[in-house]
């Protein structure tokens, strides 16, 4: 039997690498002969660049860039020197998990990290840079990324959202247009937000970040003042895509990026379609598969690059909360909880992996039989 495990990421538990290893030992407990090809995946998150060496190779470059707390903080980004593209883990300059829990606060949380990465790229002589966005700690429009490529006033753009709305004044994004002329940038997400409004990057994504009912009208505020401030580039505030990273995909279509498919462009570089059309299963995974599972993200793009191939897939998630019907509907064969497996959060979240082997030997005992 020819397996493809191709899971994302068990968020705050086990990065993409370790839960298909994971995977692929309790897989192999069950069925030792079992060709087992491990493909862990990144919807442009947390991950991005650690799945992308993984399948390109290239060259991951260090650099300290300035954390979403205004403290250094190190980071990396791929380069691919053979087509001159670099791919940014936004997350890795102001990702959620660099801000401890307690200190967590959206309004002054900035983006500065991530200018600094593109700026660096570029530098090296970078023609188009991939910006995968997810996991980020702040709601600044991108109004940091901008500031470090020179945008003005910087002192307003650089501390995160709350400073925007002090904003007098017009946004010069010249300097930073004049930065990145001649590279393509493109935001990698699958999230598809607008800026502002009731399902944008503040009323959605801002209380995940620590924001609450107050600093999220305060944080909406800012965001709109910063928008109407813009001077160069179209009006984007409502394009989707724009509210994904705290408003980081606004902030790469005032520059002329464009906005792409995270999952799609992972599943590319893979080649996951060519791997899988030997399988006769593909198993995927993530740490809760919802309803937002279903629109879009990495199971979702698993299951239909599979079904177009005509072979199986089952997910494998911390947590379940998709009818069967709806799953089958996306082309998802069988679904299996760790929660459940393990009897509960607690016992799921103290030993990931283990528990993950186990419940993968039981999903190989079932379709061994089927």
């Amino acid at each position: 039997m020819r397996i493809v495990i191709a899971p994302d990421k068990f968020a705050g538990t086990l990065s993409a690498v370790e839960a298909a290893e994971a995977l692929a030992q309790g897989w192999h407990e069950t069925d030792p002969d079992a060709d087992i090809e491990r493909v862990p995946l990144s919807d442009g998150g947390p991950g991005f660049v650690e799945v992308l060496h993984t399948a390109l190779g290239g060259k991951r470059v260090s650099v300290t860039v300035t954390g979403p707390q205004g403290n250094p903080v190190d980071a990396e980004y791929l380069l691919v020197s053979d087509t001159a593209t670099a791919y940014i883990e936004s997350a890795q300059a102001c990702g959620l998990h660099l801000v401890p829990a307690t200190q967590r606060n959206p309004e002054h949380a900035t983006s500065y990290g991530v200018g600094e990465l593109i700026s660096h790229a570029v530098s090296e002589g970078a023609e188009t840079a991939v910006v995968g966005l997810g996991g980020s700690a702040t709601n600044d429009g991108g109004a940091g990324m901008l500031a470090a490529l020179g945008a003005a006033p910087s002192d307003l753009l650089a501390h995160g959202g709350s400073p925007l709305a002090a904003l007098t004044g017009p946004v010069n994004l010249a300097p930073a247009r004049a930065a990145t002329a001649g590279v393509r940038l493109v935001a990698a997400t699958d999230v598809d937000n607008p800026l502002v409004g009731d399902s944008g990057a503040s009323a959605v994504f801002g209380p995940q970040k620590g924001a609450d009912e107050e600093q999220v009208r305060r944080l909406e505020t800012a965001l709109s003042t910063f928008a109407d401030a813009v001077t160069v580039g179209g009006e984007f505030r409502n394009t989707p895509g724009a509210g994904a990273a705290g408003g980081l995909g606004y902030a790469l279509l005032l520059l002329d990026g464009s906005v792409e498919s995270g999952v799609q462009r992972v599943l590319e570089a893979v080649g996951l379609a060519e791997r899988v059309a030997s399988a006769d299963l593909v198993l995927t995974g993530e740490g809760s598969f919802d309803s937002q599972s279903l629109r879009g993200k990495l199971p979702h793009g698993v299951a239909t690059t599979a079904a177009k191939r005509g072979t199986a897939c089952a997910v494998v998630a911390g947590v379940v909360d998709v009818a069967p019907h709806e799953a089958r509907a996306a082309g998802i064969t069988s679904t299996y909880s760790l929660v459940e497996s393990a009897g509960s959060v607690e016992a799921a979240l103290e030993q990931p992996a283990a528990e993950l082997r186990t419940l993968a030997a039981t999903v190989a005992r079932r379709h061994s039989t089927a």
